[in-house]
């Protein structure tokens, strides 16, 4: 087998690639608004909403004022803006509180008046605001249970839509008559306005009963009166036709992530399989899955090298007491799924640079990972019962630690095979 010059930095080059093409920078500059004759409100909610508000207040000369709500550790310095760091996946206090910031912000406008909206990936726990008497506590509550249930991205933002009082079109509807113009990075598969953030300036199609019935599909339990509330008229978000007066531009998303990465392969003479950026599922399937396409193309005898990426948003169902995140879970899948097969190395990390609720963006393996770490005493089967990923990775080597990224575009993996 011909020798390949350091696959795993190939693997962190094209991760690299994958983040700088997922910068909205340039095009957050290519859509502010032109003829503001009024005030400019700028507002947010996600992972890189204070990265956004930074390239806004160095590109928009006139004056401005605003509030983004961002995860803790995100947050960057803001001269114009307020940036108010928050908990997520859980909400908390201060996100509540800064959700009715929003509201408040964007409330008493004029048509003269501009809201310039800026939604990443995140801003759905971001922007959590309960329905008037119902305890934050109630949400917090059914966020948690959402998150170990296996649940789809998509179920559990169709689900937010319809009980925080933030999202779903609802901040749009407070700002009329000012016109609305939203900038949104993608963290979803299909790039859906109304999923980004879910949806908070944006019409949405869903219903309150859709929203029901998954509860039900998943077994959640909710209190009482958030079971009331959601079968109110009030749980209705803003549907079709209900925002006469916004805009919506997409200025970063997962396929643009895919193709740098793939560019960049192939510019190192590496052929590239692309499975898409919508690829959802338990984690450790799709890991399954993943390694079956790898096997199927080494047993058909496929010229080496060649790369496997794919995007989009896995999820866990949480069986154990560990640590980690859905990419280190997938890895730790993988590494187990390709054990002892030789020249296959793989690379899966979240492009927020967090993974879950750890300081890793993911993690990376071979097909000596599992060997490597048994030796040491490490099992890689008992660490993947528990949903300890994290824990794994930790002690055998492999976590990639990269920090806020300011950008948001799901998940990126790369198998690479030499």
């Amino acid at each position: 087998m011909p020798s390949f010059p350091d696959p795993q930095a190939l693997l962190h080059a094209l991760f690299a690639a994958a983040l700088k093409a997922a910068d909205p920078s340039e095009e957050i500059a290519r859509h502010l608004p032109s003829h503001v004759r009024g005030r400019l409100v700028v507002v947010g909610a996600g992972k890189a909403a204070a990265q956004m508000a930074r390239v806004v207040e160095e590109r928009w000369s006139g004056p401005l004022a605003g509030l983004v709500v961002t995860r803790y550790g995100h947050g960057v310095p803001c001269e114009r803006i307020t940036v108010v760091e928050a908990s997520h996946p859980v909400p908390d206090e201060p996100g509540a509180r800064a959700a009715q910031g929003l509201i408040d912000a964007v409330s008493g406008l004029g048509p003269d008046d501009v809201v310039l909206a800026l939604v990443s990936g995140g801003g759905s726990a971001l922007l959590t605001l309960p329905p008037p008497g119902i305890p934050l506590s109630d949400l917090q509550d059914l966020t948690r249970a959402l998150l170990a249930s296996g649940a789809s991205i998509t179920e559990m933002n169709t689900i937010r839509r319809h009980v925080s009082m933030a999202a779903g079109g609802r901040l749009a509807r407070a700002a009329a008559p000012a016109r609305v113009v939203t900038l949104a990075v993608s963290d979803v598969p299909g790039d859906l306005a109304h999923a980004i953030a879910s949806g908070p300036t944006v019409e949405d199609p869903t219903t309150s009963a859709e929203a029901r019935a998954i509860l039900d599909r998943h077994a959640i339990a909710v209190s009482p009166a958030l079971r009331a509330f959601l079968a109110s008229p009030e749980a209705e978000s803003v549907k079709p036709g209900g925002l006469p007066h916004g805009e919506f531009h997409l200025v970063a998303a997962p396929s643009l992530s895919l193709r740098a990465a793939a560019e960049l392969a192939d510019s190192r003479g590496v052929a590239v399989i692309s499975l898409g950026d919508q690829v959802e599922g338990e984690a450790r399937d799709v890991a399954a899955a993943h390694a079956a396409e790898l096997r199927a193309r080494i047993e058909a005898g496929m010229a080496r090298p060649f790369v496997i990426l794919s995007g989009g948003e896995t999820t866990v169902t949480l069986r154990g007491s560990g640590r980690g995140g859905r990419n280190a879970e997938y890895a730790l899948a993988l590494a187990i799924a390709m054990e002892g097969w030789e020249g296959v190395h793989a690379l899966a990390c979240d492009t927020d640079g967090i993974d879950g609720t750890q300081d890793n963006a993911g993690a990376i393996v071979s097909g000596l990972t599992v060997s490597q770490a048994r030796e040491r005493g490490i099992d890689a089967a008992a660490h993947l019962a528990d949903n300890d990923a994290y824990g794994f990775f930790e002690r055998a080597g492999g976590l990639v630690v990269t920090g806020p990224t300011g950008t948001n575009v799901n998940d990126f993996r790369a198998i690479l095979c030499v």
